[in-house]
């Protein structure tokens, strides 16, 4: 089985310390690392809106590397510290970010994250044409 391995290279040293991968490429799908909004530098931006827009730019960023774009996403699953304090203004970043057809979509509530200040976690799996 061959796997490709998905590393922007704005996250090559922080994956290589972590021993992890972003996204990897397997059969007919791409399966990608659970993101938060941090950025680059580990520093978590103070509010919800930012740390939305930043995973659904971490995520286009990894799946670039397999030629992809979000439209590519087939399920998504996010996990929410806070939920229902932030559950509509998640929506609306997410439907700026994806379209018609949409991915499968899971949304948790959770009492934490591994990341300080992170209030979601988001993974995904994308489709390869």
């Amino acid at each position: 089985m061959t796997r490709q391995v998905l590393i922007p290279p704005a996250l090559r040293d922080a994956c290589g310390k972590a021993g992890m991968s972003p996204g990897i490429v397997s059969h007919n799908h791409a399966f990608l690392t659970g993101v938060t909004g941090a950025d680059p530098d580990g520093t978590m931006p103070d509010t919800p809106q930012a740390q939305f827009e930043a995973c659904f730019a971490k995520i286009a960023g990894v799946l670039a590397e397999a030629g992809l774009t979000l439209d590519a996403l087939v399920e998504m699953t996010s996990y929410h510290v806070g939920l229902r304090d932030h559950f509509d203004l998640f929506d609306t970043v997410r439907l700026k970010h994806l379209s018609d057809p949409y991915p499968a979509w899971t949304a948790v509530e959770v009492a934490g994250l591994r990341r300080i200040g992170a209030v979601v976690e988001i993974r995904v799996v994308a489709a390869l044409d």
